[in-house]
């Protein structure tokens, strides 16, 4: 069985967390789209399993939620009546919950936006904390209930509630965004500091999606036909943006900040997460009857 070299998995990995699509990676790798695909369905299990054991008991004192849209195999206006409402047919969200000192990204879930959703993504968030926090979330009614069944009184909770203008003339609305009106901050549990309420780095983190994977660019035929691919691309953006990829800000990386990692990680450290796997035992040659 041919192995892939070290220097060929971080290169094709480098590739995709770079926003390239899986078929520009296989193109410039010059490697097969199949070989592109296993790795990052490998390196994304790896990078889950990762991050789920080393983001633990965060000494966060703020934290700022939001979703991110994007769609898998088609668009949620073109999703048949049988498979309407199914997690992977139509609009996707990607669940984003971000220290707003550290930048780390402590928690993300890919699913719909929808209230049982919401409190996966809520009970996800308050197991890898190790105290009291103030959240911030957008005006999504979902979080409401969710933030009260998994912290329940044990947080300090506030909303960012942007209203923007009706829809834009001439039909340009497609293209771009409707003007923004006002924000009203809102408590909603406990005392939060209501001059630190804001999302303004976790939507930062959403525009670093964007850029960072081919997946979510808008009006491309680079999306995602099925949701665990989606899942894989996200844990591996995830794992450069936190523990690869120096912050501008921090001038170390969010993983470093939040002292759960002491050096920047490579592309080759992240690619030897991947378990090389045993060849394969072939059975005794059997010579064909010419009969």
């Amino acid at each position: 069985m041919n192995v892939l070299p070290i220097e060929k998995r971080a290169q094709i990995l480098h590739l995709l967390v770079e926003g390239n699509s899986m078929r520009a990676t296989s193109r410039i790798a010059d490697v097969s789209i199949n070989t592109v695909t296993k790795l990052l369905i490998d390196a994304g299990t790896a990078c889950l399993a990762s991050q789920d054991e080393a983001i633990r008991n965060i000494n966060s004192k703020r934290v700022q939620c939001d979703e991110i849209w994007s769609f898998c195999y088609s668009k949620e206006k073109n999703v048949a009546d049988e498979n309407k409402g199914v997690l992977g047919y139509g609009d996707c969200y990607t669940w984003t919950a971000i220290d707003a000192d550290t930048k780390l990204a402590i928690s993300w879930l890919v699913g719909r936006r929808e209230g049982e959703y919401a409190e996966a993504f809520m009970a996800d968030l308050a197991s890898r904390l190790a105290g009291r926090i103030q959240l911030t979330t957008d005006g999504h009614g979902p979080y409401i209930d969710a933030v009260e069944k998994m912290f329940g009184g044990a947080i300090d909770y506030a909303m960012l509630v942007k209203i923007y203008d009706g829809p834009d003339q001439n039909g340009q609305r497609r293209y771009s965004p409707s003007s923004f009106v006002k924000a009203e901050k809102r408590r909603m549990n406990g005392a939060p500091d209501m001059d630190k309420v804001s999302t303004s780095y976790v939507e930062r983190q959403n525009l670093t999606m964007r850029m960072g994977m081919r997946r979510f660019t808008r009006l491309t035929n680079g999306f995602s036909k099925k949701i665990e691919n989606l899942e894989y691309a996200v844990a591996l953006h995830f794992m450069h943006y936190n523990f690869a990829r120096i912050h501008k800000t921090l001038r170390v990386t969010p993983a470093m900040e939040a002292s759960i990692s002491d050096h920047p990680w490579t592309l080759e450290e992240i690619a030897r997460l991947v378990k090389d796997e045993a060849p394969k035992k072939r059975g005794p040659y059997k010579k064909k009857n010419s009969n």
